[in-house]
């Protein structure tokens, strides 16, 4: 039996925000979450937090690429590469995020993710999330206009054949003909439907919502603005209870009043934080082409040549970094990071710090940076002094 405990870190629980504690750590899972407590004497190897932040492992349910490498180019590298970048940046689970593009490319990408799963270097994929080809030329952003079709049910059972159960997400525009048929047949395969990419009216996203949409796929960004007589998909969006949405919290994105009002209306339980991730993030400004485009990274911001923007290069322990300075909450912007996607995704024993659960954890310094990360119990980035220790005069966790 592996055992391992973690002394003197201030911990983000279920219940919120605690002062310094201790948890153990057996067989890969949380075995006890004490607060104001120290470990037990005895032989057991401790980790020392030094009081800095310990958090759930954060899920990215959005990102392309990292250090360099665009997991579109069919290599099995890049998404090892991306899963070793997360890991750097504290999210132990991630989907690998397709761009629009052909079926024979989509394919491709499934067999690279089947080839990985399980085998990662570092953060686990926890499926695909397949951003397009189903999206509106009108709001198409970054995404390349040559891939854009109607939705194709009989293209997308190609695509749940060839991935199974590796498909967990489909962001689409519901308004395009075939969208609505579409949204319900993913909804019966267990797939989460996510709208983006959409001119969709205030009434053609209820529809969709009412047919089994539960997501909105970078809020704000890529779809119909607000207007006080055309209120569109994100009016829609935060009216129904059971939709949740994506925030870029890059400082680029959104502005700081609507991450607040996001927050303020959807709540921590119906808000995830995402990176949105091209290759560039890890390597800073420069050329690369991304989604068949060439993208200029300048300051840290990818535009297209007409301005438009081209994703992120904003990391997870930056979004939350982010987040909390924006005066939301840290315990909120935990539960954004890591507990929202984790119950989006139904993994109820990933992102969160409670017995029971897998022990997916990064411990952050007071900039939060990324000190170590560590999944199932396992180091995976960064290191941590193991001490064997015997403590005397000090309260345990019995």
């Amino acid at each position: 039996m592996e055992e391992l405990w973690i002394k003197d870190v201030q911990m983000v629980t279920e219940g919120g925000l605690s002062e310094r504690g201790c948890l153990q750590i057996r067989d890969g899972r949380l075995a006890r979450v004490m607060v104001d407590v120290s470990p037990p004497t005895g032989q057991a190897e401790v980790l020392d937090g030094r009081g800095q932040l310990l958090i759930p492992g954060m899920i990215d349910l959005h990102i392309h690429g990292a250090n360099g490498h665009d997991m579109m180019d069919g290599t099995s590298s890049s998404i090892e590469e991306v899963s070793r970048a997360c890991a750097a940046t504290g999210c132990t689970s991630f989907l690998v995020t397709s761009v629009s593009s052909s079926l024979q490319d989509l394919l491709r990408l499934i067999d690279r993710v089947r080839e990985v799963a399980g085998q990662e270097p570092g953060a686990r994929v926890a499926g695909i999330h397949a951003e397009g080809p189903y999206l509106n030329a009108a709001r198409k952003g970054m995404q390349n206009e040559a891939f854009l079709r109607h939705p194709n049910l009989s293209e997308m059972r190609q695509v749940l054949q060839h991935a199974g159960s590796l498909l967990k997400m489909v962001t689409l525009a519901a308004e395009l003909p075939g969208g609505l048929a579409l949204t319900r047949h993913l909804k019966e395969q267990g797939v989460i439907v996510a709208l983006a990419h959409s001119d969709a009216t205030y009434e053609e996203a209820l529809a969709a919502f009412r047919e089994g949409a539960s997501h909105v796929t970078h809020c704000f960004n890529g779809m119909r603005p607000i207007h006080h007589r055309d209120p569109g998909l994100i009016v829609a969006a935060f009216e129904q209870q059971h939709v949740s949405v994506q925030a870029i919290v890059d400082q680029v994105h959104l502005h700081p009043a609507i991450v607040r009002l996001m927050h303020r209306i959807k709540g921590p339980e119906r808000m995830v934080l995402i990176t949105d991730a091209l290759q560039a993030m890890g390597l800073g400004d420069g050329e690369y082409v991304f989604g068949g485009h060439t993208v200029a990274v300048r300051e840290g911001v990818a535009r297209l040549p007409d301005g438009t923007l081209a994703s992120s290069t904003v990391t997870m322990n930056e979004a939350l970094r982010n987040t909390v300075e924006l005066g939301i909450p840290l315990a909120d912007a935990v539960i954004m990071a890591s507990t929202t996607p984790a119950d989006l995704l139904n993994l109820p024993h990933k992102g969160r710090i409670a017995v029971g659960a897998d022990a997916d954890l990064v411990l952050l310094d007071d900039q939060y940076q990324v000190v170590w990360t560590m999944i199932g119990g396992q180091m995976v980035f960064g290191s941590g002094a193991s001490t064997q220790e015997q403590q005397t005069g000090s309260m345990t966790c019995d």
